[in-house]
């Protein structure tokens, strides 16, 4: 059985912020899932081939081409951008 101590680690892990009222609610929660989990191990999956996937589907997929602009249409759209050197366009930071 999993106890109060237990869910209030996994929701420090998870980041997830739970009031001390929702931790009963959790813990019988998280309990419920343990408990099907076991179930699942009495399967017997030994004869069972391995799939990604059951339905047969393909992913279609097309050639993906660059498009050469005009180079009074590429200086159009680079004169509208607020900050740039030379021909790059300096964009924020996305990764720290």
């Amino acid at each position: 059985m999993i106890n109060k101590d237990d869910v209030k680690h996994i929701a420090k892990l998870a980041r997830l912020g739970i009031a001390e009222g929702e931790i009963d609610k959790f813990q019988k929660d998280l309990a419920a899932i343990l408990d099907f989990i076991e179930k699942l191990k009495e399967v017997d999956v030994e004869d069972t081939e391995a799939t990604s996937q059951v339905t047969g589907l393909e992913n279609k997929t097309r050639q993906d081409w660059g498009e050469k602009k005009e180079e009074k249409t590429r200086q159009s759209i680079l004169a509208n951008i607020p900050e740039r050197k030379e021909d790059y366009i300096k964009v924020k930071t996305v990764l720290e």
